[in-house]
């Protein structure tokens, strides 16, 4: 086990030394940095941030086991990159967290679903969230309470059953946002953002963090909780 966990760190730790040491610095105040970077150094940046976030979001055996903070990481390293590159907004797109047994058609979430709500809101604590989308059930916004709370904002309830006028909001975003769906919403919603590659979401699957860039075309990033 030991061996096994050694090996991991030293390819996470390779895998971020390979792409920060690819990423071009900053041009010096001397330089045309006053205003800003080059668009050519933002395309360059932005472009690697994808790359690599491709490449860690395909080792779904990785992201399954890897530890929290090593999650967090990911997010925030490339949040940082994306960030400094003037890129376009970033959407997290979840299925609601664990719901308890009883309640009907609008149950709370189980005790399970409480911790990875928690976990959610650890994993996107520095992720600048502006914009908190819900749906009128209690499992979508006890899933984003905490996440919320922690970004001080007041989540917007967008009906389920709205799939094109939550698509519109997201389009309009200018900062990231967390959105909060349905297994069966969140595949509909990628196809009008205009997502290709087929989503399924399994009934008691609530492991995936969908990571949208909100370019044009958009780009579909997968990731997983670490449990």
């Amino acid at each position: 086990m030991a061996n096994r966990e050694n090996r991991r760190a030293r390819a996470r730790d390779s895998s971020q030394d390979r792409w920060l040491s690819r990423i071009p610095s900053t041009p010096s105040p001397s330089s045309k940095s006053a205003v800003g970077p080059s668009p050519t150094l933002a395309r360059t940046r932005s472009m690697l941030a994808a790359e690599e976030l491709r490449s860690l979001s395909s080792l779904r055996d990785y992201t399954h086991d890897v530890e929290m903070k090593h999650v967090v990481l990911i997010i925030s390293v490339l949040l940082s990159v994306l960030l400094t590159a003037d890129a376009a907004p970033i959407v997290f797109i979840v299925r609601h967290a664990e719901k308890a047994a009883t309640g009907g058609n609008d149950p709370d979430l189980s005790v399970a679903g409480q911790k990875r709500a928690e976990a959610l809101a650890r994993i996107l604590k520095d992720s600048q969230i502006t914009t908190v989308f819900v749906t009128e059930f209690k499992r979508t916004q006890e899933t984003a309470a905490p996440t919320a709370k922690e970004a001080r904002l007041n989540p917007i309830v967008v009906p389920a059953n709205d799939v094109a006028g939550m698509a519109a909001k997201v389009r309009a975003l200018d900062g990231n946002a967390l959105v909060v769906g349905h297994g069966n919403t969140i595949p509909e919603l990628m196809k009008a953002l205009g997502i290709a590659t087929p989503i399924a979401i399994p009934e008691n699957d609530y492991s995936e963090i969908f990571v949208v860039l909100v370019h044009d075309p958009p780009q579909l990033f997968r990731l997983h909780y670490p449990f």
